[in-house]
Order: structure tokens, then C-alpha cells, then sequence
């Protein structure tokens, strides 16, 4: 099994809008983040984690020509927003066939897809709108998707959303976390490989920040774990990375992570691209 960063960015992507601090400005490609998402893949079977705005130039940069199906975490925007990119998928050997793209979350995750992209459920569809089909998933069971078992574990984003994060063998997935109550932490015992966000160092209302994140490493104890999700105020890869735990990395766009037997030394490899910077080094304080 492969993961594969897609994005690692928060909902404004890094770098941000106008913005010209160091991170922003940076030259190191480490450092740039798109909207948080992840694909998986196991033989020939392809499943992604969220379908944000930056949904279609993800799939192009890797080269994505199939995908079985999606694994949405929450309604949020910069989750969902790239959803409509999927009738690329639908009709990528058109007219031979039609594939709809078969879409796993929560029903309150669930409704706001039906309303946010209401075309694509319409009884008089007009021609190439995504064809889509629902999954509404059970949080207290696993469930199926892609030929993979998956176990559903589900947080507070705030006191106002509930997030949904997943495992799926000895890799568990966790974004937009606030707080993840102790039974839902019982599912997570005994996995590899912990993704599992980290806004950046000072608290704040609706994420874990680095502490929060690093408390809940501690608690599930993986092997290894990415932190993911984060904002410019994470601070430049090169200087942030050294100061994390041992077996705890922040990832970044295009990492690919290969995960197999926890009993042999698996190995995380670059995608290819150059990594550069034209940053010197500061100090960081957290």
C-alpha cells in the first residue's frame, strides 16, 4: 500500500493570497501546499482522501487516469469544493462507457453535497455533469470501498462539526481534528503510520496545533506519523522538520509514503521533484 500526499496545505493552500512572509516567499517547493488531500493506492486500486479546489490540477500532476473512489472527511470547501472534476473521470473513455465515481462519507458530509452540487442529482440531468453515487457510511462500522476495508473514526472539528478520519490497515488518516474522544482512539491501536494535521504552533479554535497533534502520536504510539493540514505559520520545511520528535516528519505535496509489513523496514520516497530553497536559515520559535 502507497500513500500519496496530495496536498498538505490548510483551506487558504500555502503560498497564501498576497501574502509575503518567508513561507510564502520561499523557494523551497516543500513549502508549498495545496489544499489538504491523499490518494491510496494498493495494486491497481486507486481511492482519494477529499476532493478540494485544487482537486483537478492534483490529478493531472500525477498522472491520475482512474480512481475507484473517494473518502470525504467533512463538507468543508476546501474538501469538497473539487468534487464537480470527477466527470473527468466519468467520461475518460466516453462514449464506450460511463463510470460514476462512488463517493464514502457521513450523512451530514453527504448532504452538503447533494445541495452544493444539486445538478449532479437532478432526474433531468443535463449532458456531463459528474455522475456521482452516495455512500452514506455508519461511523460505528467498517465499511468497503476500492475492494479495501475501512474503518471510520470520527472527531470534532469544533464544537459545531463533526469530522470523519480513517484507517485502513496500519494507516490511519485524521485531518481537521480538534479533539477525537477515547473510544474513537481505541481504533487506532497497533497502525504503522498516523497522518494527522497540524495547523501550525499556537493553539487554535478548530485544529490540532503541533502540541495537540504530537499529544495524540504519544497516545496511539505509531511507528511513524506526517503531520499534514498546515498553514504558512508552520514555519519553513527545513527549519520546522528538525525540531519534531523522532519518527514524526511534516509532510509535503507529492511525498509518497510506501506502507507494508510493520515487521520490515518500509521505506518513504520523493515523487522525483527538486527540492530547492533560496531561504537562510533562522531561528524558529515556535
Amino acid at each position: 500500500m502507497k500513500i500519496v500526499f496530495l496536498g498538505t496545505g490548510t483551506s487558504q493552500g500555502v503560498p497564501v493570497i498576497g501574502c509575503r512572509c518567508k513561507v510564502c516567499s520561499s523557494g523551497d517547493t516543500r513549502d508549498h501546499r495545496l489544499r489538504t488531500s491523499a490518494m491510496i493506492r494498493i495494486g491497481d486500486r486507486t481511492l482519494i482522501i477529499d476532493a478540494g479546489p485544487d482537486f483537478r490540477y492534483q490529478m493531472l500532476r500525477e498522472g491520475v487516469r482512474h480512481i475507484d473512489a473517494i473518502l470525504l472527511t467533512h463538507e468543508h470547501k476546501d474538501h469538497i469544493g473539487g468534487l464537480d472534476d470527477v466527470r473527468a473521470f466519468n467520461f475518460v473513455d466516453y462514449p464506450a462507457a460511463i463510470h460514476p465515481v462512488d463517493i464514502y462519507g457521513a450523512d451530514h458530509t453527504l448532504r452538503c453535497v447533494r445541495k452544493d452540487f444539486d445538478y449532479a442529482f437532478s432526474a433531468d440531468k443535463y449532458r456531463g455533469v459528474p455522475e456521482i453515487s452516495l455512500h452514506e457510511i455508519d461511523i460505528d462500522h467498517p465499511f468497503t470501498a476500492a475492494g479495501m476495508e475501512i474503518v471510520p473514526i470520527e472527531g470534532h472539528h469544533s464544537p459545531r462539526f463533526l469530522v470523519t478520519g480513517y484507517r485502513i490497515g496500519g494507516l490511519a488518516y485524521l485531518t481537521d481534528f480538534k479533539s477525537i474522544a477515547p473510544d474513537q482512539l481505541l481504533k487506532l491501536e497497533g497502525i504503522d503510520t498516523l497522518v494527522i494535521n497540524a495547523l501550525r504552533f499556537k493553539p487554535h479554535d478548530s485544529h490540532f496545533c503541533v502540541d495537540e497533534a504530537l499529544e495524540v502520536i504519544r497516545r496511539i504510539r505509531p511507528r511513524r506519523a506526517f503531520l499534514t493540514h498546515m498553514s504558512h505559520e508552520i514555519g519553513l520545511y527545513a527549519q520546522t522538520a528538525p525540531l519534531l520528535p523522532e519518527g514524526v516528519s511534516l509532510a509535503y505535496d507529492g511525498l509518497e509514503v510506501e506502507i507494508g509489513d510493520p515487521q520490515t523496514e518500509d521505506k518513504a520516497a520523493e515523487t522525483g521533484r527538486n527540492h530547492s530553497t533560496k531561504e537562510q536559515k533562522q531561528e524558529i520559535k515556535p
